[in-house]
């Protein structure tokens, strides 16, 4: 332990001396060629260093849910001067986070400041050019503008944080724009969307090509214990923990009191703070996950507020009765009902409930199922598939 302890901080003192006074030339790390990858980091003391990342191959393994894709560690090698390395072959256009171990402590790529928080867990990013990722990269011109927003909300009884994204040229005229309230999954806050999910590079790329509609997007913080991510507050003190509610009662599928939030708090906020189209026309709900239950529970308690609905990776769990979550839906009229869920991914089961029950009442719907598993990789590319349909 002594020896693991040693190493990092021999690691970390050594980079900031080269750093301040010069010394050996700062690493390249990651260097992306064509579809390779390359992983540098100077550890001259370590005895095993490995590389955790989302361009590895992917093993199946056993989990709590059942069989799941998982990528496995790789052991970097030793070269000159201790500096371990790994490159990764062939690797498909995308972004991707990872993070290094050195003697079994995980710590980041400290050449590498593209760094993202996923919960309580950081790791660093990088971005492999391509057709698919292209729109996950900053747009080259006419950048949109992404706020952290503190707002009052009665539901909790304390301000509460959210991330407002405004489209290039908002305010520059009295224009009225449509307003997407995008919605994290279980252990995300508002935060995940604007990082994870590239949801501004997204938008900016869509609408300065034509493909979608200038629009407000909008990022609460839908964890019910949450006022803000934890990287801001802590938890509500006394509060319950999502994942201790019986997951079939309302208490959970509302997330406590959070969709009475975003009904009562955050929609009169936006629409009396920002230019948009306060109507049913100019509103949409989407949600992955545990914000896709979100939806589904808000949508069907308020007809009335959204033309536009997406449920990413997410259905009807089997206790919830489908029929009567759907119909007011459907006697108030939609425009669009778009589900995002593939095979692979461990919602599937739910999503094809919501889908036959769709079916069963001859309700439109628009079905996409080219993605993979319950990970953001699946839900950038639904955001860049669904984006163009909104408000059309």
């Amino acid at each position: 332990m002594k020896k693991t302890v040693l190493t990092i901080i021999t690691l970390i003192f050594t980079t900031s001396l080269f750093a301040q006074f010069g010394g050996p030339p700062r690493l390249v790390s990651p260097e992306i060629d064509g579809n390779n990858i390359t992983i540098r980091i100077r550890a001259p003391k370590a005895i095993k260093v490995e590389l955790n990342g989302a361009f590895l191959p992917v093993q199946v393994v056993e989990t709590p849910m059942g069989r799941m894709p998982r990528t496995m560690p790789v052991e970097m090698k030793e070269g000159e001067d201790g500096v371990w390395e790994y490159t990764a072959k062939d690797v498909v256009p995308d972004f991707y986070t990872y993070t290094v171990s050195v003697d079994g402590i995980q710590m980041l790529d400290p050449n590498n400041l593209k760094v993202i928080r996923n919960g309580r867990n950081m790791s660093n990013y990088l971005i492999v050019p391509g057709e698919k990722s292209n729109v996950f990269l900053e747009a080259k011109e006419h950048k949109g503008t992404l706020s952290k927003v503190w707002y009052p909300s009665a539901a909790y009884g304390a301000e509460c944080r959210m991330y407002v994204y405004t489209p290039y040229g908002y305010g520059e005229t009295n224009k009225k724009y449509p307003v997407l309230y995008l919605q994290h999954g279980g252990g995300g806050d508002e935060d995940a969307w604007s990082s994870l999910g590239r949801a501004s590079q997204i938008m900016d790329n869509l609408i300065a090509q034509g493909k979608a509609e200038p629009m407000i997007v909008v990022m609460p913080n839908a964890t019910p214990n949450q006022l803000a991510s934890p990287d801001v507050l802590d938890p509500i003190e006394g509060s319950t923990d999502l994942f201790s509610m019986d997951m079939e009662s309302d208490e959970f599928h509302s997330g406590g009191v959070y969709t009475k939030s975003l009904v009562e708090d955050i929609i009169p906020y936006v629409e009396s703070h920002y230019s948009v189209i306060a109507k049913k026309e100019g509103r949409a709900l989407v949600g992955l996950s545990m914000g896709g239950i979100y939806t589904l529970y808000t949508t069907a308690r308020n007809p009335e507020l959204f033309d536009y609905i997406g449920v990413l990776s997410m259905g009807f769990t089997p206790g919830r009765d489908a029929k009567a979550e759907l119909t007011p839906i459907k006697e108030a009229g939609y425009k669009l009902y778009w589900v995002g869920c593939g095979e692979t991914d461990m919602a599937y089961d739910n999503a094809e409930r919501l889908l036959n029950e769709l079916d069963e009442l001859n309700m439109e719907y628009t079905y996409f199922d080219k993605v993979g598993g319950h990970t953001w990789d699946t839900w950038r590319v639904c955001l860049k598939e669904m984006a163009p349909l909104l408000f059309k």
